[in-house]
């Protein structure tokens, strides 16, 4: 069977890296897979509350046991199974994991339960296409031929082999358009490189909770992960004890009265013949129902181009044209209606002898909402064209002006409302702007001057912007047509200005405010059968099955969210709010807790249950499945008692407690949960008592992560759950909603070949190179970037570090002086001179090492407990390397060599450093290179010596003199490249002058005083006014002087640093000790000058810049 090129397995990462040379990262692979093995074996990962054994049950509060043995939970959103994982996916699960590294580092009881997500309807629904296929063409789609292939529909899988269910890859996320050209399931599987006899396995749904979670778990593993895998599951009834937990959970819920039953407008599938929620769509996720008012204009008078299009229409029918509107209150102002001349209406049947006339689309959602005659079925007498009507006359109901026309704007969308939008222009800056456009240009639209009205009526009063708030817009913002950009934010404003702060000022209401008069004036218009509701999506959504959703009026089930103005439990809500708004929870960034408080003001009321898909069913309506939403809001407390319930994915094998799925009560999950403190169950007491120490003891959840555009569904629901359910000592405490993951800085798309999978990047860079250039990636609810170039790089560096940390601990050859030092060096006894290491008192070097490193060791532990791996591996890895490749050079310049105890203590930090981020790595330094006797997944981060004040700022006036001696250098040889004169020859033997001064020129305090006294005051160094107070003998000196303190104070040096004029080191000491390096850094030094610049001595040009802690230099030839 032939497949079209495009469907290519490999077209999904062809724009990725390849990599050639890999015998350096295989080598670190095989160590990976070592431990990885090891870990597993010894359990180090499955971690437990205190025991009642340890701890008798309620001897002491939960909250007092946890403060006594701290602990930490993380978890991600489990991912959805119907595919593999990706590198967003490991740039989530990063998060939990570097925190529970880090927690085990800091000797708490850390848990990183994972399990996974299989409820909703993709699963079911890509089954079932197979299904359909194979019965079109064979088991083994033999009787396929080929075709044009142009549809693009989302593609959930992709495997490599049949022998291996664990090595199946890839996975398209639901919204991010990571589809490919097919148009049959069974050819996104092909594509996707399934074998083709495996293919029919899948249309069976069941087979793919088989494989897909036991392959995720694989890819895990394989990423290194510190996770209790005795605490994993299978969401649906295929776990009989997770199945038994969301059935508590909604009984609870429904008790609570937070689960109601009603009509509500929901998205909706006609397809599926069911709700559409988030996760049931393959487009249009957070697409919520808009509901109008449907206001019915009646036609009076057609116009004449319409007539002939009218036949099938019964004599005497009524026929209202049907404008969607927000702003019900207004419509005491309509002066007009518009429809666009372009779209293709429809005129359908409502009733005998009345009809509506509105765009296809609003037709199909009408027919959902009980307002045509039969559910789901439309009869369209007719069609016509926007153009055909401009010109017939309707009645606008409420209208001063009763009678007016259809006119036409050519900015109406058929994908919005019902493609008739009635005008207002008093408070509609499009209607306002469309109306003078049109008055203007009659002739132009082929209309009459008359049929405009320009004469408008004041409906709302506003103290901003007066009584005609549209007209006001559009002239203060200078809106000159109906197409104008800044529309959409002059329609926002007076549509917020009018409703917040509007009073009416016209018809029955006069005098109410807006915000009151707007439900009054529906409801007026509905009882009097000029308006009706009408719902639909407001954006486009695709379901799984391909489907247009519509919005649909229906009897269901729903979780009451949302505020008391949004028709929800308001005081639910409120909680919810108030716990947010606190400091009990951490949201890690202001932007995220922002779109939380948004989220809580607009989400309302949530279809909680289902009719096709996988899940559980309702508990008192079996009918229906709870929605995937819906069963995946409190399950973090579910991993807390998973092992002692089932061992295994499926709840097949019993766990530590020998509990029976039937002896799972409501009541039982009730005293588990600490929701009551006492049970009837035939479970013992003991086992009772242990499984709620777990939930007590490793309850309330420390960190939660997901991506941030999940704020807006599941991790509000996650929040609204645990408020109703459990008490507040047991609500969340951290929420982490994390960026996108972007690939080589452009979005991850399979269809343009910039796609990575979890699995792809561990084969191809390895488990610790994969997570160090994840941590790189960034730590902000912005989106992030993979690159794969920076994890490319990062093998080389762990290679030849391990390399050398090996070297340094197998191969040392120990001596006692720096004359042995020497020796070895010139007589060349040894391959790698750092081999040859000094014992015996620590020298100036390696007093400013030991400083460095105790810095780097502070620097990493206060970045990791704020959670920002990035910056901990900057400080934590490539901070920690360089400042020994400093000590390396600085010693081997200095002809001293390292000393044998900082390289050991280099190592053993380097691989604690590295240990949260690069466990890998770090144990085998750990194990294998130093021996140690447990891993390192056991050990605690390292406490850091104090550090002096003094060697810290020697070591950055190290840096910056060197940077500045061999920038000068370098600037000297750009001269002579452009062919300008230079001082001396770079390039041949020269001598290097430094001119240190042991004190400040006097003229400079009087200068330092009026630089403090302004940034103390105003925060910054404001020049113009200090340079008024330089006497004019000193200006040519004080204004260089001046503005070296403000380069200085703008790049961020502390206050203390540049105002404290005493150095807290030795600067001659220090220079005396640098001399050696710089001969080797400064090209042909053949000889380097020290020399003492004292206040009121003669010194040579330039010299006399030299201030403590800034020397001067000179260069010359010799």
């Amino acid at each position: 069977m032939a497949i079209d090129a495009s469907l290519d397995a490999r077209k999904a990462s062809e724009k990725t890296l390849k990599i050639e040379n890999t015998e350096k990262r295989d080598v670190l692979i095989e160590t990976e897979k070592k431990y990885q093995k090891a870990w597993a074996e010894s359990h180090v990962f499955e971690t437990d509350a205190p025991t009642t054994a340890e701890v008798p049950f309620h001897s002491v509060s939960p909250a007092d046991l946890r403060e006594q043995q701290p602990k930490f939970m993380g978890t991600i959103a489990y991912p959805y199974m119907n595919g593999t994982l990706h590198a967003g996916h490991a740039f989530t699960i990063s998060k939990v994991e570097f925190a529970t590294g880090w927690a085990r580092m800091q000797g708490k009881r850390a848990l990183f339960p994972q399990g996974f997500h299989c409820t909703g309807m993709a699963i079911k629904a890509c089954a079932d296409k197979l299904a359909r296929e194979i019965e079109m063409f064979g088991p083994n789609f033999e009787e396929y031929k080929e075709e044009e292939v142009t549809e693009e529909i989302p593609a959930p899988i992709q495997s490599v082999t049949k022998e291996d269910v664990t090595k199946f890859a890839s996975k398209k996320g639901k919204t991010a358009a990571k589809s490919v050209k097919a148009k049959y399931q069974f050819q996104i599987m092909l594509s996707l490189g399934i074998p083709r006899e495996e293919i029919k396995k899948f249309a069976d749904s069941r087979h793919w909770i088989d494989v897909f979670p036991e392959t995720g778990r694989h890819h895990m593993t394989s990423f290194g992960l510190r996770i209790d895998w005795r605490r994993t599951f299978v969401t649906t009834d295929a776990n009989p004890y997770y199945d038994s937990f969301v059935r508590w959970q909604m009984n609870r819920l429904k008790e609570l009265g937070k689960i109601k039953f009603g009509k509500r407008y929901t998205v909706y599938s006609p397809k599926d013949g069911q709700p559409c929620l988030d996760h049931d769509r393959s487009s249009g996720e957070g697409i919520n129902p808009q509901e109008y008012t449907g206001i019915k204009l009646k036609v009076v008078v057609w116009a004449d181009a319409a007539k002939p299009k009218l036949e099938k229409l019964p004599s005497g029918s009524n026929v209202y044209f049907i404008a969607a509107t927000l702003r019900p209150e207004t419509m005491y102002g309509q002066n007009c209606c518009f429809v666009g001349p372009s779209i293709n209406y429809g005129i359908f049947k409502v009733a005998e002898g009345e009809y509506f006339f509105c765009s296809d689309r609003a037709a199909r959602n009408m027919a959902f909402q009980n307002i045509f005659p039969e559910w789901g079925v439309v009869e369209k007498l007719g069609e016509l064209s926007g153009k055909d009507v401009i010109g017939t006359v309707v009645n606008a109901p409420l209208s001063a002006y009763k009678d007016v026309r259809i006119l036409p704007m050519e900015t109406v969308k058929a994908s919005k409302g019902t493609g008739v939008v009635t005008s207002v222009p008093s408070d509609s800056p499009d209607d306002y702007a469309t109306t003078m456009d049109l008055a203007k240009k009659a002739d132009y639209y082929g209309i009459n001057r008359e049929w405009v009205i320009t004469d408008i009526l004041p409906i709302i009063e506003s103290p901003k912007y007066g009584n005609l708030i549209a007209k006001t817009l559009v002239e203060q913002m200078k809106i000159n047509s109906p197409k104008d950009p800044k529309l959409p934010e002059a329609k926002e404003e007076a549509y917020k200005e009018g409703f917040y702060n509007g009073t009416m000022i016209y018809g029955e209401f006069a005098g109410r405010p807006v915000s009151e008069a707007k439900e009054l004036v529906k409801q007026f218009l509905i009882k009097t059968g000029s308006a009706f509701n009408y719902a639909e999506p407001d954006g486009l959504v695709i379901s799984r099955s391909a489907d247009e959703c519509v919005a649909a009026l229906l009897d269901q089930w729903f979780l009451n969210y949302g505020t008391t103005e949004n028709g929800g439990d308001g005081a639910w809500c409120e909680k919810v709010v108030n716990h947010v708004k606190s400091d009990r929870v951490n949201t890690f960034s202001p932007e995220a807790k922002h779109q939380f408080m948004s989220t809580l003001g607009w989400l309302s009321q949530w279809a909680c249950a289902r009719s096709y898909g996988l899940g559980s069913k309702l508990p008192w309506d079996p009918k229906f499945l709870v929605e995937s939403l819906s069963d995946s809001t409190i399950y973090p407390s579910y991993y807390t008692v998973a092992h002692y319930l089932h061992s295994g994915l499926f709840g097949e094998k019993p766990g530590l407690g020998n509990v029976k799925v039937e002896q799972m009560t409501d009541e039982v999950w009730d005293y588990i949960f600490a929701r009551t403190d006492d049970v009837d169950s035939t479970i013992p007491k003991e086992t009772l008592q242990a499984m709620r120490r777990e939930f007590e003891y490793w309850y309330p959840l420390d960190l939660r992560v997901s991506g941030k555009d999940l704020i807006q569904n599941h991790l509000t629901f996650f929040l609204y759950v645990h408020v109703a359910l459990f008490a507040e000592e047991y609500w969340p405490r951290g929420i982490r909603p994390n960026g996108h993951l972007m690939l080589n800085g452009e979005k991850m798309s399979k269809s343009t070949g910039n796609f990575l999978t979890l699995t792809e990047a561990v084969e191809k860079f390895g488990a610790d190179a994969t997570r160090l250039a994840i941590a790189d990636a960034g730590d902000a609810v912005e989106d992030a970037n993979f690159e794969e170039s920076v994890a490319n790089s990062i093998i080389l560096k762990l290679y030849e570090l391990r390399k050398w940390c090996e070297e340094m601990v197998n191969d040392v050859h120990l001596i006692k002086s720096v004359e042995e030092y020497r020796a070895s060096r010139d007589d060349k006894q040894v391959k790698n001179i750092d081999v040859v290491q000094r014992t015996g008192e620590l020298g100036f070097w390696d007093r400013l090492f030991a400083n460095e490193m105790a810095a780097l060791v502070q620097e990493t532990k206060e970045h990791n407990d704020a959670y920002l791996w990035k910056n901990a591996v900057k400080s934590g890895f490539y901070d920690f390397t360089a400042a020994r490749d400093f000590y390396r050079e600085a010693t081997k310049s200095a002809g001293v060599g390292m000393h044998h105890d900082l390289v050991l203590q280099y190592i053993e930090l380097q691989a604690l450093l590295l240990t949260v981020v690069a466990p890998h790595w770090a144990e085998y330094i750990w194990l294998d290179v130093l021996k140690k006797s447990d891993t390192i997944q056991n050990a605690r981060y390292p406490d850091a010596a104090p550090v002096d004040p003094g060697l810290s700022a020697a070591r950055a006036y190290i840096r910056v003199t060197t940077s500045n001696i061999t920038s000068a250098e370098g600037a000297q040889q750009k001269r002579l490249a452009k062919g300008k004169a230079s001082k001396y020859d770079p390039s041949a033997p020269k001598r290097l002058t430094i001119y240190f001064a042991t004190a400040f020129p006097t003229w400079q305090d009087q200068y330092m005083s009026f630089i403090q006294e302004s940034f103390d005051k105003l925060g910054l160094v404001d020049v113009p006014s200090i340079s008024k107070k330089i006497e004019k003998k000193d200006m040519k000196k004080a204004m260089p002087f001046i503005q070296s303190v403000k380069k200085r104070l703008d790049a961020g040096e502390s206050r203390s640093e540049v105002f404290n004029r005493k150095l807290p080191f030795d600067e001659e000491a220090v220079l005396t000790e640098m001399v050696p390096a710089l001969k080797q850094v400064v090209r042909k030094c053949e000889d380097v000058v020290v020399v003492t610049v004292k206040p009121g001595e003669s010194v040579p040009q330039g010299a006399e810049n030299a201030v403590p802690g800034n020397p001067a230099f000179n260069f010359e030839n010799i």
